[in-house]
């Protein structure tokens, strides 16, 4: 996997340790990209840092029903992505607008003691992201298209199909699972899904129950 100038091709390639940036309702999956916008002390120096450094950021629920507001303290979700940072732009008022890349999710092991005012983990990098490729033919592309059509319908939404169309399986599915509009138990649960086959699936088992919640029969809505 190339991100940015920089290749991640095996999780070697990804650091042991990183700072963890804790924001409920992100999602951000391989090869996906994730705006942000960086305005508290301690988080600008996290990017600060990163900057300076390897560029790469871990992003972290919250654990569900812990709020992201006193993330000092706060139990995080097992599993996160890190991100390396592939732009980013001074706003003039003390703030970062920055977009991350996706490069692999990871599972928290143990945090590590630092002077800074941010957290740091040791992490073990999910080694499956690095041949997710090798899943393109598994997803079910026309099922995944019939949800995501039937939601913009429902919703009044319009979508560029030209570029959908010449989106690979991964860039559809992840980028799909970001976007939506989901709680962060649904978007939880679309990151630790175990391969891009079962995101699929579980973001169209997602899409079906808020169709059918709202406008009633899915079934009838998916035709």
């Amino acid at each position: 996997m190339q991100v940015g100038n920089a290749r991640y091709l095996k999780s070697g390639d990804v650091p042991d340790t990183i700072a963890v940036f804790p924001l409920t309702g992100a999602l951000l999956l391989p090869t996906g990209q994730l705006p942000l916008n960086i305005f508290e002390p301690r988080y600008l120096a996290m990017f600060d840092a990163a900057i300076a450094g390897n560029r790469l950021i871990g992003m972290v629920q919250p654990a569900l029903g812990d709020s992201d507001e006193k993330h000092s303290e706060a139990n995080l979700s097992a599993v996160g992505c890190v991100g390396r940072i592939t732009s980013f732009a001074e706003t003039g008022d003390g703030r970062y607008i920055v977009s991350l890349t996706g490069v692999c999710r990871f599972r928290l092991l143990d945090e590590k003691e630092t002077h800074q005012p941010y957290r740091t983990f040791r992490i073990a990098p999910f080694i499956s992201d690095f041949s997710a490729r090798n899943e393109e033919d598994a997803v079910d592309r026309a099922a995944l298209l019939a949800a995501f059509k039937a939601y913009l319908e429902a919703n009044k939404l319009e979508a560029d199909w030209e570029s959908v169309e010449r989106a690979s399986n991964m860039t559809l599915v992840n980028s799909l699972a970001m976007m939506s509009p989901f709680g962060p138990a649904e978007k939880q649960a679309l990151l630790e899904a175990p391969d891009l086959k079962t995101r699929a699936e579980t973001l169209i088992a997602i899409t079906e129950i808020v169709l059918a919640r709202v406008f009633g029969d899915s079934d009838t809505i998916l035709q």
